[in-house]
């Protein structure tokens, strides 16, 4: 399975704490196959004074949706996240991983095929993806990156 997660960041040295996560990815998920620059914003829906840092990285793994929302939940408390966001409300956070999109690879056509996964802990496609500039960005680079691989 290939998978697309967003992460972000937007305290102390983030663009450290990106590739803190991005190494923590590939020993708990899988290869990484291609990352984004970075994309920086101001936060959206909460205020604060701290810029985020944003990229999407495309990781190759054997893992279910489910196992590597787990996995990386546990990535986000062991950098030090200490709550999640709910029912809309968000805040400063050292680090948060989005799952975006599956995808399985059909070895006999090369063909891929879009995951949908609806549970109460996951939704893939990601929901709000779409309407949001620091995912559609850098999601944007690496399928660019990805097509001339």
């Amino acid at each position: 399975m290939v998978i697309y997660l967003g992460i972000g960041t937007n305290l102390g040295d983030r663009d450290a704490n990106l590739r803190t996560a991005l190494a923590l990815l590939h020993e708990r998920v899988g290869e990484c196959l291609a990352c984004s620059s970075i994309y920086r914003s101001a936060p959206q829906g909460f205020v604060s004074d701290n810029e985020f840092a944003n990229i999407v990285a495309v990781c190759q793994t054997i893992h279910s949706p489910e196992e590597v929302l787990r996995i990386t939940q546990q990535i986000e408390c062991d950098m030090g996240r200490t709550q999640k966001s709910e029912n809309g409300v968000y805040h400063d956070r050292v680090i948060d991983i989005d799952l975006l999109k599956a995808y399985i690879q059909k070895p006999e056509t090369g063909n891929r095929s879009e995951i949908e996964h609806h549970s109460d802990t996951l939704i893939l496609p990601h929901p709000r993806m779409q309407e949001r500039d620091f995912v559609q960005v850098p999601l944007r680079e690496v399928e660019t990156i990805l097509h001339h691989c």
